[in-house]
């Protein structure tokens, strides 16, 4: 679903009563993001002044947003109709459905943060944090009724990146998971439900990448300028339609199980070979040859999901010459 097809569809259902707490950059776009999906959304933070600030901020911003092609015609009137300041977290959370707490990542701040909202908000209303690094458990210790708190992790720029993740923890009631994710489908964006383990997923993934290529660059194998490219222009220029698992099954797990034993000659720690993968080459599940991998793509779709590929790369590539180089050199 596109924003503009969600901001068109939620307009005018009734809306759903939202607060998010910390209005600045991150805060503030998930703000735009939720109003735009229908909610009506308060703005809360240190102070009034500073929750109006923002609020005016994000008007000047989506006027921006909508000459510049990003945002549909018509989404500041909107933003005007659902959004508010407040003038303190008690007010914003008092007759919230749905908290989304959204301070720097700093435990003290979040857990006085997290017991203000508690404090005042009904008993049955859901309580996220946007925390991308501190364990949730850890965050619903300041909560009341730790079983509708749970991690709701938007990713910057959150107006624009179309997956969030959800966190529960262990207390966390599997209907305060389905509303968490029903929100946020509501709003026009995908959910992944992920443990509450350290760096959660997406993060654990994202730096274990940067950990990789600060190597290579460290050991002068490559610059930092020709890492960015290889990895923009080959497994990169994948990803926004096939995550790894997809890619290794269209790629055949023998040949991944092969690749690992090549690295092992030189990493032989670092690259050793998952179990998940091996057991799956033993009991001859290859991936999308033999219709059986990790995501069981039937043999027969074979064609069409290779020819749905090669149409995406193509699309990707004809998008990337419009667009023009990124403004980085």
């Amino acid at each position: 679903m596109t924003t503009s097809e969600t901001t068109e569809g939620n307009a005018n259902k009734a809306a759903r009563k939202i607060a998010v707490v910390g209005s600045g950059y991150m805060g503030g776009g998930i703000a735009q993001v939720l109003a735009l999906g229908g909610a009506r959304v308060a703005l809360a933070d240190v102070s009034a002044e500073v929750a109006q600030k923002n609020y005016d901020r994000l008007l000047v911003e989506s006027d921006q947003f909508i000459a510049d092609g990003l945002f549909p015609e018509g989404s500041t009137e909107i933003l005007k109709q659902n959004l508010w300041a407040a003038k303190d977290i008690e007010e914003a959370v008092s007759d919230a459905d749905f908290i989304e707490e959204c301070v720097p990542e700093v435990l003290e701040i979040k857990h006085q943060s997290l017991a203000r909202i508690s404090a005042a908000a009904r008993p049955d209303a859901v309580i996220g944090s946007n925390t991308s690094t501190i364990s949730i458990a850890s965050l619903a210790e300041a909560v009341t009724h730790p079983e509708r708190f749970l991690g709701v992790h938007f990713s910057n720029p959150s107006p624009f990146i179309p997956g969030v993740e959800i966190i529960p923890h262990a207390e966390t009631s599997a209907a305060t998971v389905a509303a968490a994710r029903e929100l946020v489908h509501a709003a026009g964006k995908q959910t992944a439900v992920v443990k509450d383990v350290t760096g959660f997923v997406l993060n654990r993934l994202q730096y274990a990448l940067f950990h990789e290529a600060a190597q290579l660059v460290e050991q002068g194998i490559a610059t930092a300028d020709d890492v960015d490219t290889l990895v923009r222009t080959t497994f990169g220029f994948r990803l926004p339609f096939f995550g790894p698992f997809a890619i290794a099954d269209m790629a055949g797990l023998d040949v991944y199980n092969f690749c690992y034993k090549s690295l092992q000659t030189g990493f032989p720690e670092r690259f050793a070979t998952p179990k998940i993968l091996s057991d799956l080459v033993e009991a001859g599940k290859l991936g999308t040859k033999t219709g059986a991998g990790f995501l069981n793509v039937p043999a027969e779709r074979t064609p069409e999901l290779i020819a749905y590929r090669n149409k995406a790369y193509v699309a990707m590539q004809k998008l990337i010459e419009e667009l023009g180089p990124a403004p980085i050199n």
